[in-house]
């Protein structure tokens, strides 16, 4: 007797998601982007070695290829002949590889702002093999967005899809060229939405593998829609550990038809630095509820000055617009035109109230706040109080120099303070958002509080102002 054991049907099929038809769609508007830039070599001399023919200098990494053959290790470069060694002058470098998709049939092509930065000149490569020329029409830092063209018309384009429609779990795949390595098709499911890795974007954070190359490469979802433009991946190994990010493409095109226009994008600037409003920070300023974005500092001579906004203000609302965390308002100031009036309802000392503004530019650059000096130690044997601060009166010298009227100086931090951040030659300005006006009055604050709730205190570091808050004592 024979046994004949039959094979499952299912096994004789595919198994899993098959994305051959969005592929097919999608690929051709996909492209590779090589950029080199132009780099001045002086030749270099070895000591104790002779030069070239005719007293020429020769560049060591050439002279040792010479003697060893082309194989050695390192960067390759054409083998130069002895009788002509190169001497100083511009070289051009190949600089990286990354990834870009066209938006228009008329050779717009979206990618990111680290895949062109510092790039001399760039290379298009279709998927037909045709090599383009492009030039850069804008380039974005802040969202990493870059708008390039080719010259031409009749590309292929991407059709722009809905980020918001995304959900978590979908599947989506990325198009890119990994490693130099083109029209590499990799799919994953959407991980999250929202994620707050940058001052302007809610990042969509999925599993899709994501390499060095892949940058700048079109997300695609299940209807061969584009949703978003690879952009970043969390690693510890330079290379990808199941984590990648990719801006939703609704904010890329808001970035891309600024650039368009103007060649760079213009944004609403409040003038402040903001933070996301803890249970224990809304506790002890006395709101409700956990929501809104804190000020923790304000700039000198900004819009948030010249409208009264304080350190230690709870932002609301902007425009109407609720604002649940600091990102919500960075994006909606970013997101409206400089110099547009807006009205923002803030809650201060238990009350809300509505402050108007113009909104001032945002501006690329970032100052770096300078460290302030040391004081001198404590004198005598005083201690650190129970909030773990030891401080005195400010002089009137110092108070002149810093252009404050009230205020004390932290001489010792120890304890909760401590470990809120607070250190010596800090000065204190106010405590649960009433003014410190001396050592003497801070002390009493200190004896009348409630040590077991949080206790918020706006501290001053150099030219920076922050909002700080102790933990309760347990």
């Amino acid at each position: 007797m024979v046994f004949i054991i039959s094979q499952p049907v299912q096994a004789q099929n595919s198994i899993g998601p098959d994305f051959t038809e969005i592929v097919e769609k999608a690929d051709p508007a996909v492209v590779n982007i090589r950029t080199t830039e132009r780099s001045r070599v002086r030749a270099q001399t070895i000591p104790g070695m002779p030069g070239g023919p005719n007293g020429q200098e020769v560049d060591p990494l050439e002279m040792f290829r010479w003697f060893f053959g082309p194989n050695i290790p390192g960067p390759q470069r054409p083998m130069p002949s002895p009788r002509t060694p190169r001497r100083g002058g511009e070289e051009i470098l190949p600089r990286g590889v990354g990834s870009g998709f066209f938006i228009s049939s008329d050779g717009y092509i979206l990618t990111n702002h680290h895949v062109v930065e510092g790039a001399d000149e760039i290379y298009v490569t279709l998927t037909d093999k045709r090599e383009l020329k492009a030039k850069v029409i804008g380039s974005d830092q802040r969202t990493d967005v870059a708008l390039i063209k080719v010259e031409g018309t009749g590309f292929p384009r991407l059709v722009i899809g809905d980020p918001n429609r995304l959900k978590k779990g979908e599947w989506v795949i990325a198009i890119g060229s990994p490693f130099g390595l083109e029209s590499t098709i990799t799919a994953g499911v959407v991980s999250a939405k929202g994620r707050d890795t940058g001052d302007f974007l809610p990042f969509i954070q999925t599993d899709v593998a994501v390499n060095p190359g892949n940058s700048g490469g079109p997300l695609i979802n299940s209807r061969a829609e584009v949703v978003g433009i690879n952009s970043q991946i969390f690693t510890r190994s330079g290379g990808y550990q199941g984590v990648s990010f990719a801006i939703p493409i609704d904010e890329a095109i808001r970035v891309s038809d600024q650039l368009k226009i103007n060649g760079k994008v213009a944004r609403g600037k409040i003038g402040i630095s903001l933070d996301d409003v803890s249970k224990e920070v809304a506790e002890s300023l006395g709101l409700n509820k956990a929501q809104g974005a804190l000020v923790t500092s304000v700039e000198r001579g900004s819009p948030a000055e010249k409208s009264g906004i304080e350190a230690g203000d709870i932002i609301l609302r902007f425009e109407g617009r609720s604002i649940e965390k600091a990102a919500d308002l960075r994006r909606l100031a970013g997101n409206t035109k400089p110099a547009t009036k807006v009205t923002l309802q803030l809650w201060r000392r238990g009350a809300v109230r509505d402050v108007s503004l113009v909104l001032g530019e945002f501006e690329v650059e970032r100052s770096t706040a300078s460290r302030s000096d040391q004081p001198a130690k404590p004198k005598g044997d005083a201690k650190p109080n129970e909030l773990g601060l030891l401080v005195a009166d400010l002089s009137e010298a110092k108070r002149s120099e810093l252009k404050i009227k009230s205020g004390v100086l932290v001489e010792d931090s120890d304890g909760a303070a401590s470990r809120a951040g607070i250190r010596p030659g800090d000065i204190l300005l106010s405590f649960n958002n009433q003014e410190i006006l001396n050592a003497k009055q801070f002390t009493e604050l200190v004896n009348k509080a409630d040590l077991k709730k949080p206790i918020a205190l706006l501290v001053r570091r150099g030219e920076i102002v922050n909002f700080v808050v102790i933990r309760p004592i347990r």
